[in-house]
């Protein structure tokens, strides 16, 4: 009997923080329209990326969903352009996990758009064990990473001659796990010292070290690069894990966790804000600019990142 009130207690708790939670969230309040604006989104098709793509097709962009999953990105492409009265809303293959997928998708772009004001480096993954891609790449880093780095930088261009234009990519707090990160050994070369939450947490770091040393670098060109921590959301991500405890943290997580909708204002914010529109190179949690951990503002870490990265992406 002690324990059903113990666990009864524990849910209530549980439950109580997360009203708290959700109720402090961060929201954009900007009613800016992007009637008629190109914005591409990676891993559109569910989580903060399909509540983000929904957002910007409200406000008249058109969207072009890059996704893995042609059907079913394809089915949310449908519904968001019912629910919004928006048909300007397209899917693309992206596979940012294959470097060639990458490249195709690029080339696409630039041979129909002419215009891009907004790239969103929404997609995510992380994988149980240690898996390679085609191009020797570890799976996590290929795609949280590598393919992003890959992708903005073959549409830099579009960008710059679209500018005023904007860079945001989505981190995570959890980027303050990976203390240290050796950028020779950024595949996980030791298969026993790969664990999903090692190889998640360094491609969040490289995802802000990446923008900070890419807001660098275009200082001066109209194009601003911010990334963002959009905080513990309920996304299919908790199922894709595949364990156990993935179930328990996805029922937990419809408890404590932000919905997609709310998960995504920092990065509607960050895409549509006046407030941000001369802003490059910061991280932000909530809809504010906020610090991350040391190692996340490490200038040479981040030149020599960008420096390996290159190398494995042949840019």
């Amino acid at each position: 009997m002690m324990c059903l009130h113990i666990l009864a207690s524990l849910i209530a708790i549980a439950i109580s923080g997360g009203i708290v939670y959700r109720r402090r969230s961060g929201r954009c309040t900007s009613r800016k329209l992007l009637n008629n604006e190109t914005v591409i989104i990676t891993g559109a098709s569910a989580g903060i990326g399909k509540a983000t793509a929904h957002d910007l097709a409200r406000r008249g962009a058109r969207v072009i969903m890059a996704c893995r999953n042609l059907a079913k990105a394809q089915r949310v492409a449908d519904i968001i352009k019912a629910e919004t009265g928006n048909p300007q809303v397209t899917v693309e293959e992206l596979d940012l996990s294959d470097l060639e997928s990458v490249r195709r998708f690029a080339e696409n772009i630039k041979k129909k758009e002419k215009s891009l004001k907004v790239l969103i480096n929404n997609a995510g993954a992380g994988v149980r064990s240690r898996q390679i891609t085609r191009q020797n790449l570890e799976l996590t880093m290929a795609t949280n990473h590598y393919g992003h780095f890959l992708l903005t930088n073959l549409l830099l261009d579009l960008l710059k001659a679209s500018a005023p234009s904007r860079i945001v990519t989505v981190s995570s707090k959890l980027h303050g796990v990976a203390r240290q990160l050796d950028v020779e050994n950024l595949n996980f070369r030791n298969a026993s010292e790969y664990s999903l939450l090692a190889a998640y947490a360094q491609s969040k770091l490289c995802n802000i070290l990446f923008t900070k040393e890419l807001s660098r670098k275009l200082e001066g060109t109209g194009v601003t690069a911010n990334c963002l921590h959009p905080g513990v959301v309920a996304t299919e991500g908790f199922h894709k894990v595949g364990t156990w405890r993935g179930y328990v943290y996805s029922a937990l997580a419809q408890v404590i966790a932000k919905d997609c909708l709310t998960g995504a204002q920092t990065t509607i914010y960050l895409a549509v804000s006046d407030e941000v529109k001369n802003t490059s190179g910061k991280y932000f949690v909530d809809c504010k600019e906020s610090e991350c951990y040391p190692q996340a503002d490490n200038e040479d870490l981040a030149r020599r990142l960008w420096d390996a990265s290159e190398r494995e992406t042949s840019v």
